[in-house]
């Protein structure tokens, strides 16, 4: 009686074994690994080169505002700009809005970390925002368009 016992366990090991180990091949070959890398936002870096890897360069040169805005300050380097199109970065987040017959849209839009998205409005119409608010503070990004391009208006809130 005591073999008999032994054989029932092994059988229930061999078999929990073997659908474990069919169920790890079927994730493998699914593509998606049992233990892999999170899903997670894309960085400002991450954005900007797929803005300028799916956005073909105009034929005529864009004008120096259609460039991406880095809202402390400047032009932000290394970005193909895009005629009505632009990506707005801020120490709050960061969105893609679009130009398309004198509407607005927000593509999209991405907190910074410690920052999450109060509210959106994202068009299309005559103006689209966003607010990225935090613990201690708060920034809403209100994009208009400007001949045809992206125009945004950055107000601060302090909480």
């Amino acid at each position: 009686m005591h073999s008999r016992l032994v054989l029932a366990v092994a059988g229930w090991l061999l078999a929990a074994a073997l659908a474990i180990g069919t169920g790890v091949a079927v994730l493998g070959l699914l593509g998606r690994p049992l233990t892999g890398p999170a899903e997670r936002p894309m960085t400002a870096e991450e954005i900007r080169l797929a803005l300028a890897r799916d956005t073909p360069v105009p034929p005529s040169p864009a004008p120096a505002d259609a460039a991406p805005v880095d809202v402390s300050g400047g032009q932000t380097p290394g970005a193909v700009p895009a005629t009505g199109r632009r990506l707005i970065s801020t120490g709050a987040g960061s969105l893609i809005a679009r130009c398309d017959g004198g509407l607005v849209r927000l593509q999209s839009w991405t907190p910074a970390q410690g920052f999450e998205v109060d509210d959106v409005d994202p068009g299309p119409d005559d103006r689209a925002r966003v607010k990225f608010e935090s613990d201690e503070s708060g920034l809403e990004i209100e994009v208009r368009c400007a001949g045809g391009v992206p125009v945004p208006r950055v107000s601060r809130h302090d909480d």
